[in-house]
């Protein structure tokens, strides 16, 4: 073998072999291969923050192939991403493969095509340190933020919690925009709107155009009066004025517009965007996908006239060169675009096909002209009203320019007005003036708060997917669907046969796919904003994002950056240790029951807030029920609170017995006279009607749930479980059972689960092969008590070994320590244990 190309994916692997051809091997390194090592911190503070790093134990076998391939090979050339994530891949891969980084030829290319690989290989360059070590400096930080915050957490608040610099930051936008909410008080105005009948010299109607009144009523006593006036007002145009206009073309994409355009076009996640963009850009199709950067390389610019000269004229061409916003973008050097503009849509998933499509119009629309457009502003008088007046606009496009790539032809004559002139005649069609109320604050969905993040500099494109995907997994965040209410509002109607004046109601306040936060991460983030607020500072988190773009720069040393961080920050560590449960836990004092006298707190507790009825004192022992889906711990007031202890509450008795038999014969009943009772759990209201016999509560309230509503959820109930055996095998304890992705088998002794493709039917699987699959599955993760167990060793270590002693040990605090001066060699640490 002449030459070894290593590179980060499989999929990228094949599609640059291909280009390379003969004397040349590429192999994929599968991502990282090293990290800080998992036991311990992994960092030696006290020297220089040097960190420990080791192989991956499912690394091992690739990191060994690639020693073998490494000493046949002549010349290794190292062609991971072009980010600093890529950089350091790049070093590690040198470091565990014993590569002199000073020899390894690195390259580096922002598109998969034959043309940029080739070039890649012509123009060779080192491993670049300082990106390397601003890289690590990032990754050394989180730790030493993840590894003295978690533990903190685990002690004061609850076990299972975890800390970082930028998902804490994240989860802290998304409480502080819930408590905007919260707090917000709606207000209301009267808006007008509707239309006149366009009349010509005969006073014939010749057409219609549509007004509105640019100031809002604050009453409906003034709108009213209004209206009275207005119904025997003659109205006329007084005012005519026709002015040319232009639309131009956004920028093209950068990881954070991609992810919101996605979003908002496509409904995409965050993560969904990316993983398909990771795809097509492996298979050749695309540019690198991470980047901040807005800008087109000049060979891009040219092939993008090509394109449309070549497809639309040479009018719908315009050269456009994009600035990018932030001085600081280091992650790339070129926006997201096809690497052939030539190809407007590729092969392959449907989604890919929609991405690309999404990507390829944005880039061809940078460099078309602007589309033009003529815009009409009317203003209509109204007689013996000399202070109002109604306004009607139009909008008509005379060029579609840029529009023309997204099939916008229909839409010139959209928006245009009819015919009008100074002084015509307009006759009463219909007015309305509507009730409006003023919204709060939006919530956050994926998309908008990656924008948040990049305005305030949080962050950067390689972060943004996986900080939400880790405060979603870590509990902080919920992305759900939220139904409305119902409100009233008042409308008043006039036409020429007189006024009318109604209440209607309208749905407000449905969300969909948007970010909640939970009642956890409210009292995580008071907590830290209380004692970290540094490292939970919005400008602090962002001026940390550009010292690691000066290291970058080679103009700042990564230890001494370090060192700086790690002085402010250790100390409130320690401090924090002094801090009691209860006051980490923000348990609140709601009042004393007026029955009993006995005090009401709202806590939080392993499954979730609750409150408590009684402190424990003269050996009384408290009682507790569980908050309803939708209260809040910080909003919860003790009238709310008192309703909770009215549960559990007897529904009523089954008024008919009621069974439901699986395909084994086992049958699912309930007795008539069985009472029905309404609880609260942990995980949400339920109905038992028997001896570990539930059945949840959906769309009612228990408190208000009536007999003949709860007979029906049971029944439900009970059908759904005798449907849900689908096979049995006699004898045995394997069972096929339909789940909520589709059937899958199971052995109900051993617990384990094994899939079944949805192509396949699950009838027709044999007792052998449905042992076969269960005995290659793999073994069940223990939940509840038994995973908790086997957890807390490790966890209690690992608290253990970060907690500073009590002053009493009179032991000086780390932080005060000054790390040792950064050694000679600007080269990170080389410890590695594999």
């Amino acid at each position: 073998m002449t030459n070894l190309v290593i590179v980060e994916s499989p999929a990228k692997a094949k599609t640059i072999e291909k280009y390379l051809g003969k004397g040349f091997t590429v192999r994929s390194s599968y991502g990282h291969i090293r990290d800080i090592q998992k036991k311990g911190m992994g960092i030696d503070i006290e020297n220089g923050f040097m960190p420990n790093y080791e192989i991956s134990p499912d690394k091992k076998k690739t990191v060994t192939e690639l020693r073998k391939l490494t000493k046949e090979a002549e010349t290794v050339w190292l062609a991971t991403d072009e980010d600093r994530e890529g950089e350091a891949i790049a070093w590690h891969l040198a470091e565990a493969l014993k590569l002199d980084v000073n020899d390894t030829k690195r390259i580096v290319f922002h598109e998969i095509t034959k043309t940029a690989i080739q070039k890649a290989i012509a123009e060779p360059r080192k491993v670049d340190m300082d990106l390397v070590e601003a890289q690590q400096a990032r990754r050394i930080l989180d730790r030493i933020v993840g590894f003295e915050l978690s533990p903190i957490l685990w002690k004061k608040i609850r076990t299972g919690l975890s800390a970082g610099r930028v998902q804490s930051v994240a989860v802290r936008l998304i409480v502080e925009r819930e408590r905007e909410i919260d707090a917000f008080e709606s207000d209301y105005v009267y808006r007008l709107q509707g239309t006149l009948d366009i009349l010509d010299d005969s006073q014939q109607v010749v057409g219609t155009v549509e007004v509105k009144r640019g100031a809002a009523f604050k009453t409906e006593e003034e709108a009213q009066a209004y209206l009275e006036q207005a119904k025997s007002a003659a109205l006329t145009v007084s005012a005519l004025e026709e002015k040319p206009a232009k639309k131009s073309p956004k920028a093209p994409f950068t990881t954070s517009t991609l992810q919101q355009e996605a979003s908002s076009k496509l409904g995409f996640s965050v993560k969904q965007t990316m993983m398909i963009a990771q795809r097509l850009y492996e298979s050749g199709k695309i540019t690198y996908m991470r980047t901040d950067s807005v800008n087109l390389s000049e060979e891009a610019i040219q092939k993008a006239h090509d394109e449309i000269v070549s497809e639309f004229g040479k009018s719908y061409s315009k050269t456009r060169r994009y600035k990018t916003k932030n001085a600081d973008a280091q992650e790339a050097h070129e926006a997201i675009r096809p690497t052939d503009f030539s190809v407007k849509s590729v092969t392959g998933e449907r989604n890919e096909q929609r991405l690309y499509q999404l990507i390829w119009r944005r880039a061809i629309a940078s460099q078309m002209a602007d589309a033009q457009l003529k815009r009409t502003n009317v203003d209509i008088a109204l007689e013996g009203m000399p202070a109002e007046k109604l306004v009607a606009k139009g909008e008509v496009i005379t060029f579609d320019g840029f529009l023309k790539v997204y099939n916008l032809d229909d839409d010139a004559k959209e928006g245009q007005l009819p015919p009008l002139k100074v002084g015509q005649a307009l006759k009463l069609g219909e007015l309305i003036v509507r009730q409006s109320f003023s919204r709060p604050p939006a919530r956050y969905n994926e998309a908008s708060l990656v924008r948040t993040l990049e305005e305030m500099g949080i962050g950067r494109p390689s972060t943004y997917a996986p900080t939400i995907d880790t405060i979603q997994q870590r509990g902080y965040v919920v992305k759900e669907d939220r139904e409305g209410r119902q409100r009233e509002y008042r409308q008043l109607s006039l036409t020429a046969d007189g006024m009318d004046v109604n209440t209607l109601t309208e749905t407000t306040g449905t969300e969909k796919n948007k970010l909640f936060p939970t009642d956890i991460a409210g009292i995580v983030t008071d907590f830290l904003v209380k004692h970290f607020g540094d490292v939970l500072d919005y400008q602090f988190t962002a001026s940390v994002e550009s010292e690691f773009d000066i290291i970058a720069q080679g103009k700042e040393s990564w230890q001494e950056m370090l060192t700086k961080f790690y002085q402010q920050f250790h100390p409130r560590v320690d401090a924090a240790e002094d801090v009691s449960r209860e006051e980490a836990g923000q348990s609140r004092a709601l009042g004393d029951d007026p029955k009993t006298g006995k005090p009401m707190f709202v806590k939080i507790g392993r499954f979730g807030p609750y409150v408590q009825l009684g402190d424990g004192e003269n050996e009384e022992k408290p009682t507790f029920a569980s908050l309803m889906p939708g209260q809040k711990m910080d909003t919860l007031k003790l009238e709310e609170a008192l309703e909770l202890f009215k549960l559990p509450r007897e529904v009523g008795e089954m008024p008919e017995s009621f069974s439901a038999k699986a395909v084994d014969g086992t049958e699912f009943a309930v007795e008539k006279g069985q009472m029905i009772i309404a609880k609260q759990g942990p995980f949400g209201p339920y109905l038992e009607y028997g001896p570990k016999k539930y059945a949840p509560i959906k769309g009612f309230d228990p408190l208000s749930i009536e007999l003949e509503d709860a007979v029906a959820l049971i029944e439900s109930k009970i059908v759904t479980e005798a449907e849900k055996i689908i096979k049995v095998f006699p004898g045995t304890d394997v069972k096929i059972l339909k789940g909520r992705w589709g059937p899958y088998i199971t052995d109900v002794t051993t617990k384990k689960n094994a899939k079944i493709k949805k192509d396949e039917e699950a009838l027709e699987l044999s007792l052998e092969e449905c042992q076969k699959r269960l005995d290659e599955a793999p073994e069940p993760k223990k939940r509840g008590r038994a995973a908790a167990k086997k957890k807390t060793p490790a966890k209690k270590a690992t608290a253990k070994k970060t907690t500073t002693k009590k002053p009493a040990a009179k032991k000086k605090p780390a932080a005060k320590k000054t790390p040792a001066k950064k050694p000679a060699r600007k080269t990170p640490a080389k410890k590695t244990s594999d």
